[in-house]
């Protein structure tokens, strides 16, 4: 079968093909932070829990859960609709592929909204019952990462679609792509990490003024984070073993400046590792920032090269309308200073209250 006939037409759009593509890693980006930090301390206050270490640290935390979700949902929105433009005919095909699964989401993280307000709100009543709970919100965080991951790996995995015509439930998943389970694990060790540089971060800033206790936050933030690094850097060389030589070639568009990233998001994050280890927080933070831009940017590469047999963004068709991009950036701009002026108000209250 020509599985390139079953690739829709994609769309037409209002303006070049690149300004969709800045916004779509700018965005993504921000969100990967967000998200990172949401999946990371969720799986390490369980742990925590898990291994009777319930401090003060993980009251803490639980009462950040709440907003890191309400964050991580709404920044997810836009670069998921910016997927939509760029490669809609890809993913909308896949998200159809598996449905059930893809469907499942609202609901899975209305349960994990729901329960990350029960935790921080009845933190000290819930005594026994706190790594139960934790495991639950972290185990469908986990399930929701694991969705979303099969369906980026589902969309340009155009070769596994004929499957659909002996699984039309809506219930497709390629555990076959070899792929798949070190791109999970990737991901979910990269949440840890930044989850643990956040706790250590949070601390750093206690410490500066004065707190006391405040290096102990530091030390459990950090050892998370240099753990969780250190482990992905096998995962990491797996993932990268299981890609289609097409794209570990480095050979088409964009493979030198694929490599260049790679290299450059390496360093950063060997940097961002020392540093770490010294407890020199802010230092670490700036340069895991950079690797992870930097990651972002390999995985836009990635994914080009992927489609490069049946797609590339430059070809698709352009009938210029600036007026909706103009519109979309000046909100855009609007609601990022609308929600860095909510952020001032928490923080200032929180200083004002202690």
């Amino acid at each position: 079968m020509d599985v390139a006939q079953l690739i829709p037409t994609p769309d037409v759009l209002q303006v070049p093909w690149g300004w969709f593509q800045v916004l779509l890693t700018v965005t993504f980006f921000l969100h990967l932070v967000v998200m990172n930090i949401l999946l990371g301390c969720s799986v390490i206050v369980f742990f925590r829990h898990a291994t009777g270490k319930s401090t003060d640290i993980n009251k803490r935390i639980s009462g950040k859960l709440p907003l890191t979700v309400a964050f991580a949902v709404n920044f997810g929105v836009a670069p998921l609709l910016f997927v939509q433009v760029l490669y809609g005919h890809f993913i909308y095909a896949s998200s159809v592929l598996m449905a059930i699964y893809w469907l499942s989401i609202f609901v899975l993280l209305i349960l994990a909204y729901y329960g990350t307000y029960i935790y921080s709100l009845n933190f000290d009543r819930l005594t026994g019952f706190r790594t139960v709970l934790t495991g639950f919100i972290a185990g469908i965080l986990l399930v929701v990462s694991f969705i979303f991951t099969s369906n980026m790996s589902l969309m340009t995995n155009v070769e596994a679609w004929p499957a659909y015509f002996s699984n039309a439930q809506g219930t497709l998943l390629i555990f076959s792509d070899p792929s798949l389970v070190p791109r999970f694990l990737h991901s979910v060790l990269g949440a840890v990490a930044v989850g643990g540089l956040s706790i250590g971060l949070y601390y750093d800033l206690k410490k500066r003024k004065g707190e006391a206790g405040a290096e102990e936050g530091v030390a459990v933030g950090m050892n998370w984070f240099a753990g969780a690094t250190m482990l992905n850097v096998g995962i990491g060389s797996w993932y990268w073993g299981t890609l289609p030589a097409s794209v570990r070639s480095l050979g088409g568009d964009g493979g030198a400046f694929f490599l260049i990233f790679i290299i450059l998001g390496i360093i950063a994050a060997i940097f961002s590792l020392i540093y770490g280890m010294r407890h020199e927080v802010r230092l670490a933070v700036y340069y895991l920032m950079g690797s992870l831009f930097c990651m972002t940017l390999v995985r836009e590469f990635a994914r080009r090269l992927t489609l490069a047999p049946w797609f590339k963004t430059s070809d698709l068709e352009v009938v210029p309308q600036y007026s909706p991009l103009i519109v979309f950036l000046l909100v855009f701009a609007g609601g990022l200073a609308c929600v860095w002026y909510m952020i001032r108000l928490v923080l200032t209250d929180k200083e004002a209250r202690s």
